[in-house]
């Protein structure tokens, strides 16, 4: 099978979002395939190997335009991913099969059910060969990934997995019988699904996919890097959507996160103080031009993100408190604004069981916004991207860096004229990684 060309950073800016000049690449179209015996035919037939329970539909759509209304997806599962004018595509009948596996847990609400390790599978009449295989986003539940991937992959013809990643919400740590084993469950959940998935496309179309695609965002983005590395026997690539970055000795969370956390609230206040801490904080790899997002990140994301992974894998840090002290200032006991990720070997040893290597085993595709606040560019993506070149795995990247590209693309909408959606350049990426038979093929660019 072909690979990608060596490793490639793609400097996008808005003119190609706009359509002004896409990017070289193939960007093949995926022509379905014929029907397969008709409108949801061998419905029957369809069992998901290991799971506990299904319920399997016969649906006019499977994508957001059909689901919302008839009750198949879950809109608040995926508010705030994508910018508004994210394609909606219509016309994709099929069949969707919700579920869950064995699980201890009880997080997510979904269906009622009060069950983790849900999932959901699309199987569209008209199928290209294809399987997209996805995990969620931060600690969302399993039709997160609707608007942005699903959508459009199903457009494509691809058919679609997506899984709740074991367990869900801001306590998904809860439950867990050592540090990190909430996050190493993730691994566990996606392999779970894509081995399943590939047995019920055999069951509904005749035959395996001939092609299986890893793709997320985030925490999704993170569990594609780490199945590429880990399980790579069972993909054929993968789209990885500012994938967060683990690593033993940092850069991670909690080597940027507790810097924005102790020197916001100063940068904020102004006065003599401010311009030192926005300079400790560019120093921790936020990006400059980035400020005008440190506040909106600093109430949404920064605080509760930092606190709740940190519970995850340190969680004796604060003692018997659950995720420490929200929005505590940097002196206040056990706060998180003052953890020090390099004295704490607890947490050390927990991060070293779900760390990446960049020992990548099949083509991968990264995509990253230059502007994300979240997971700042400097110390995620492009650190990554030095350690699958120094792996000796640079010939299966390519990296495309977003100008303007923020963590979520509705903040796009937010701020008219200053972000820039990735969600297109997620299109192109699958397009340019397979072809026309769905094989993974080379993309071409210049430097």
């Amino acid at each position: 099978m072909p690979h990608l060309m060596s490793r490639r950073i793609w400097v996008l800016s808005a003119a190609v979002v706009l359509g002004i000049a896409l990017p070289p690449v193939e960007a093949v179209a995926h022509s379905a395939e014929p029907v397969v015996s008709g409108h949801c035919a061998r419905i029957g037939q369809l069992r998901v190997p290991g799971a506990a329970h299904q319920k399997v539909s016969c649906l006019a759509g499977l994508t957001t335009v059909s689901t919302e209304k008839s009750g198949h997806t879950n809109p608040e599962d995926y508010v705030g991913l994508t910018a508004a004018d994210m394609p909606r595509p219509a016309g994709v009948p099929g069949i969707q099969i919700d579920g869950y596996f064995p699980d201890d847990s009880r997080s997510n609400t979904n269906h009622g059910w009060n069950h983790d390790a849900q999932f959901v599978l699309r199987l569209p009449d008209r199928w290209n060969g294809g399987l997209v295989v996805s995990g969620t986003p931060g600690n969302r539940r399993q039709y997160a990934n609707d608007r942005a991937i699903a959508d459009q992959v199903l457009a494509m013809g691809y058919a679609f997995a997506a899984t709740d990643k074991g367990n869900t919400g801001v306590a998904f740590y809860h439950g867990q019988r050592y540090p990190g084993e909430a996050i190493a469950e993730w691994h566990q959940r996606l392999t779970e699904l894509t081995v399943a998935a590939k047995h019920v496309v055999r069951q509904r179309y005749g035959r395996p996919p001939s092609t299986t695609l890893a793709a997320g965002i985030s925490n999704g983005g993170y569990l594609v890097r780490w199945q590429l590395e880990n399980r790579p026997s069972l993909y054929d690539g993968g789209v990885d959507w500012e994938g967060t970055l683990w690593t033993t000795n940092g850069p991670n969370l909690f080597t940027f996160l507790p810097v924005a956390l102790r020197n916001y609230p100063a940068y904020a206040e102004g006065g003599e103080e401010a311009e030192a801490a926005r300079q400790r904080m560019l120093d921790a790899g936020f990006a400059p031009g980035s400020e005008f997002l440190w506040d909106y990140h600093y109430r949404v994301y920064w605080d509760l993100t930092q606190r709740i992974y940190r519970e995850a894998l340190d969680p004796s840090y604060d003692g018997p408190l659950d995720a420490g002290v929200p929005f505590c200032r940097s002196g206040t006991p056990a706060c998180d604004a003052d953890y020090d990720y390099a004295s704490r070997p607890q947490a050390q040893r927990a991060v070293r069981r779900i760390a990446l290597t960049g020992r990548i085993g099949k083509p991968l595709i990264t995509l990253h916004g230059t502007l994300d606040t979240l997971l700042p560019i400097g110390v995620d993506s492009d650190v990554y991207a030095d350690m699958v070149r120094k792996a000796g795995r640079g010939a299966l990247h390519t990296y495309w860096r977003v100008e303007g590209g923020n963590h979520t693309d509705g903040l796009v909408d937010e701020y008219p004229g200053r972000l820039t959606a990735i969600g297109p350049y997620f299109v192109e990426a699958v397009r340019s990684l397979t072809g026309r038979q769905g094989t993974v093929v080379s993309a071409r660019t210049t430097r």
